[in-house]
């Protein structure tokens, strides 16, 4: 008992500390600027210039969050040359390895088995 007494009297003092006052800067530049790697080099006119324009898993024009148009008039969906959607299209030597009885025994003893 006494030693909670003991730690609920002592105050917590922070482990790291600053150097020097605080100090707000008197003047910041919020000036919109181009990001060094941007592939254009130049800002968008508008935001919405650029969500017109932009696309995230598809594009994001007002006309599909309407009900306006539905996705089978959207076309089929097909992988480039040399995506696949699924792990089963891909080559056998990409397929899961086939584990033997013993393999599966020694994982799930955590190797105790092959000693026994």
């Amino acid at each position: 008992m006494r030693a909670t007494v003991a730690l609920c009297n002592s105050f917590r003092t922070p482990l790291i500390r600053f150097v020097g006052k605080r100090s707000v800067p008197k003047s910041v530049d919020h000036t919109p600027r181009v990001h060094p790697a941007s592939p254009t080099g130049n800002l968008p006119d508008s935001f919405a210039a650029y969500r017109a324009k932009a696309q995230q898993h598809g594009p994001l024009g007002r006309a599909q969050f309407t009900g306006g148009t539905s996705g089978a008039s959207l076309g089929p969906v097909r992988p480039s040359p040399g995506e696949f959607f699924d792990r089963a299209e891909l080559p056998t030597r990409f397929g899961r390895l086939l584990l033997t009885d013993a393999e599966i025994e020694a994982i799930e003893t955590g190797g105790a088995s092959m000693y026994a």
